[in-house]
């Protein structure tokens, strides 16, 4: 918060941040721990998903509390990578379905009730996975009122070309932006 607090008296215009979860609370999880494969508890709509939706509004009261707000969130960092993580990583599992409803159920009223203008960016996760994370997403219509836009990683752009999956993408939905929101070199140890 004090890095924040210098970053934004620094900025000659106003800083627009963002967060993205990595993990909920173990005894949210089907695995009981932080860390490794596992999805929230239950389904959307329980008390588990509502809790979880309940958090994020819990975190932007405390930072709202240090004159700090945020721009957007974003339902889940890296949500597939759930399926395939090393086990020490933290990290929760959602399908584009899965998301979905979380959004549609749990996280979007639970935002549209809270005094915060947090806007809700969606995926946030590789290219790879759109159109098709779009179209399961705002192809629902209460889920879609909710989102303002697409986060996305740049790490697995050599395999699909912008053309298959940003463009066909905003093509299909051109009321949601779409924002790069991770990336780094290195990636890839043979590069």
């Amino acid at each position: 918060i004090p890095l924040l607090h210098r970053a934004l008296a620094m900025s000659k215009r106003p800083l627009l941040l963002f967060a993205s979860p990595w993990t909920a609370p173990a005894w949210m999880r089907s695995n009981g721990d932080v860390r490794g494969k596992g999805t929230l508890k239950g389904k959307a709509g329980d008390k588990y998903h509502k809790t979880w939706a309940n958090y994020f509004i819990k975190f932007l009261d405390e930072y709202a509390k240090h004159n700090v707000t945020f721009w957007a969130v974003t339902a889940q960092n890296e949500p597939l990578a759930g399926l395939l993580t090393p086990p020490q990583a933290p990290t929760i599992a959602f399908t584009a379905a899965q998301q979905r409803d979380f959004i549609a159920q749990d996280l979007g009223p639970a935002l549209a009730r809270s005094p915060h203008r947090t806007q809700l960016l969606m995926l946030d996760d590789q290219r790879i996975h759109l159109p098709h994370w779009a179209k399961v997403v705002l192809g629902n219509a209460t889920a879609a009122r909710y989102v303002a836009g697409l986060a996305v990683h740049w790490y697995l752009d050599a395999i699909v070309p912008p053309g298959c999956s940003l463009e066909a993408t905003h093509k299909l939905f051109p009321d949601h932006f779409l924002l790069y929101t991770e990336a780094c070199t290195g990636f890839f140890m043979f590069r």
